[in-house]
């Protein structure tokens, strides 16, 4: 027997005065405040949206087996575990991760005493979110709220946001999250710092010009040039793949793309006659994700596409490359406030979660997928609650919980040579940029440091980037590797999730070793710890709108492991074993081996030098 709730008696009460029946009065839902935020600092209020303005609500229903999908998860990522690469199929993830049928139950009846029917919304495949696009007037209504435009004073961007909003008290534990209410983030791309190459006779890189070549610890020499210019070649020679060649069948890398940034086709051939050129003619597959684009005027060609995309299509099948860019009439302003609103900045809305849903959606995906945008946590406790925000700690909980279901996916029947074989687990590896600002904003000076909090207070503290459960990956330069300079490479602790078990040796002997009072309240030491890798990311080698230039960022660090991670799966699959899919339990155990310790550098910001780089992890 179902209890009928609060916002079901209202409804039936409503039913009665339109069926002549007994008119009782009706039964008001008494609405409870779920969520509350302080408006962040540089966020104006100026004044309400248009009256005709729709909003694309996103409503995230719990998900009460999602720790059997993080028990899981650990176990097939465990190379010490007897299920290490066992992951899961799409069917089986989603099984994980469906709301209770009480939650569908009455979320439905919500929905239906708004006027809402099936015909009005769509539910992702697990039925865990619920999209529909609505009059701003009716959300308000549902929610129990009023929505505001909100200008960003630094960029001009504007958006519309309310600072709190309401559910009937009953459904409160129904549903985790809505949005866009009260998330300001602003995704924002890495540094991607660009030279042109006659530029380069300016800078201290030169000192190695004549340099000899380094030989790697496993006895490649490097060329000298590679301290001033990174290319294909000298990636192949400081990572050990030199002469490799992929040769398995079903191995895929992709890149995502938001921010309008559109990898350029003719650039890419441009690299690839100066870099690979038996891969001419050779190009990605471009998938668009709500209307995403790919413009290939050469003069629109953006630095991050051209970074990302240029390297890595060569590691096994072409780039997956959606690009999250939506279409008209929903809910972010830009430019004049009119009643044909166009929105060029969705990622604003809810970045990550229209690509998650549309990647979660297919069967077959990428094996290994970098990303090279983020944004800041901005995270400040006041009396142990989470109010003063950029991405509330509800939203990024749930992206990072469909992050995991990505880890575990599991593709099966792969034909390989004359065989038709089960590989396994078809876990997708996820790589993160960790940022190109240091612990908060790349500036070392006290005086003009711009780390403050959003609590009104503006007191210094470092800005940990989300989101911080993936695999991220920081910046080097030279060889042998340092943390770079020209930029300081993004890393820290989150002030969202805690350290996980698998980094609770590493991260934790880096923080004892600093000392309780280095830093003391600028940052979280129970924290998860990034970077976990870290590799080259300064002066890379590319063509941007057909010019020949050099650029740096984590932009660049991010998708070549990408590769090296698509490069090592092809080693995996030719010999029938399964992808290796999440990275970080094998990173800090039995992969350590495999990797180089940088020592050297420090990751400046926050009017402080950062953390240092020394012996062991840390987050320089």
């Amino acid at each position: 027997m179902k209890a009928i709730s609060c916002h079901g008696l209202a409804c039936l009460f409503s039913l009665a005065l339109f069926t002549g029946s007994y008119a009782a009065p009706s039964l008001p839902c008494t609405h409870k405040v779920k969520e509350t935020v302080v408006p962040p600092r540089g966020w104006t209020q100026s004044g309400p949206p248009p009256a005709d303005h729709t909003i694309a609500l996103r409503i995230g229903l719990p998900q009460p087996d999602f720790h059997l999908l993080e028990k899981q998860l650990y176990e097939v990522s465990d190379p010490s575990h007897a299920r290490y690469g066992a992951h899961l199929s799409k069917e089986e993830v989603e099984e994980l991760v469906a709301p209770h049928p009480d939650s569908l139950d009455a979320v439905n009846t919500w929905l239906s005493t708004h006027g809402l029917t099936e015909n009005d919304f769509v539910r992702s495949p697990a039925k865990d979110w619920v999209t529909l696009t609505i009059p701003i007037s009716l959300a308000e209504k549902m929610l129990d709220t009023k929505y505001s435009i909100w200008t960003h004073e630094a960029s001009g961007d504007r958006i519309v946001r309310t600072t709190s909003y309401s559910l009937p008290e009953d459904l409160h534990e129904h549903v985790d999250v809505i949005q866009p209410t009260t998330m300001f983030a602003q995704l924002k791309k890495m540094r991607s710092t660009s030279l042109f190459a006659d530029e380069t006779d300016s800078l201290p890189f030169n000192e190695f010009k004549d340099a000899a070549p380094v030989l790697t610890s496993d006895g490649v020499a490097v060329d000298a040039s590679c301290n001033t210019t990174i290319t294909l070649k000298c990636l192949q020679q400081l990572y050990n793949f030199v002469g490799y060649k992929p040769t398995a069948k079903g191995n895929s890398i992709g890149i995502t793309g938001y921010l309008e940034e559109y990898a350029n086709i003719q650039d890419l051939q441009s690299f690839y006659a100066a870099q690979r050129p038996e891969a001419i003619n050779s190009s990605y597959i471009y998938h668009s994700v709500k209307g995403g684009q790919n413009n290939q005027t050469l003069s629109e060609s953006g630095a991050e596409a051209a970074l990302d995309g240029t390297f890595w299509s060569t590691a096994g099948s072409p780039p997956f490359k959606p690009d999250s860019r939506t279409p008209e009439n929903t809910n972010e302003l830009r430019g004049q406030v009119s009643c044909n609103i166009r929105d060029l900045t969705n990622v604003m809305n809810r970045p990550y979660t229209d690509w998650l849903e549309y990647v979660l959606s297919h069967g077959k995906i990428p094996l290994s997928i970098s990303t090279s945008y983020g944004d800041d946590e901005q995270t400040v406790r006041d009396d142990e609650t989470d109010k003063h925000v950029t991405v509330p700690k509800s939203y990024a909980q749930r992206v990072c919980a469909s992050f995991a279901q990505l880890g575990a996916f599991f593709l099966q029947s792969h034909t390989h040579a004359d065989l038709t074989i089960i590989t396994g687990a078809r876990g997708t590896s996820l790589l993160f940029s960790s940022g190109d600002w240091g612990v908060g904003d790349n500036n070392p000076n006290p005086e003009t440091q711009q780390c403050f909090t959003n609590d009104g207070r503006n007191v210094t503290r470092f800005i940990p980037l989300f989101p911080a459960s993936v695999t991220s990956v920081g910046g080097t330069v030279h060889y042998p590797e340092e943390a770079v300079s020209r930029f300081f490479s993004g890393g820290g602790f989150s002030d969202y999730f805690p350290r996980p078990w698998y980094q609770e040796k590493a991260a934790g002997d880096y923080v004892k070793a600093l000392g309780k009072e280095t830093y003391k309240g600028l940052y979280n030491p129970e924290g998860r710890g990034i970077p976990d890798v870290a590799a080259q990311s300064d002066r890379f080698s590319i063509f941007l709108a057909g010019v020949p230039r050099l650029i740096g960022g984590t932009s660049a660090s991010a998708p070549a492991f990408a590769g090296i991670v698509a490069l090592l799966n092809d080693v995996r699959l030719g010999n029938g074993l399964p992808p290796l899919g999440f990275l970080n339990p094998l990173l800090y155990t039995k992969g350590l081996t495999g990797f180089n310790d940088v020592t050297i550098g420090h990751n400046s910001g926050c009017g402080t030098t950062g953390f240092n780089a020394t012996v062991g992890w840390d987050p320089g």
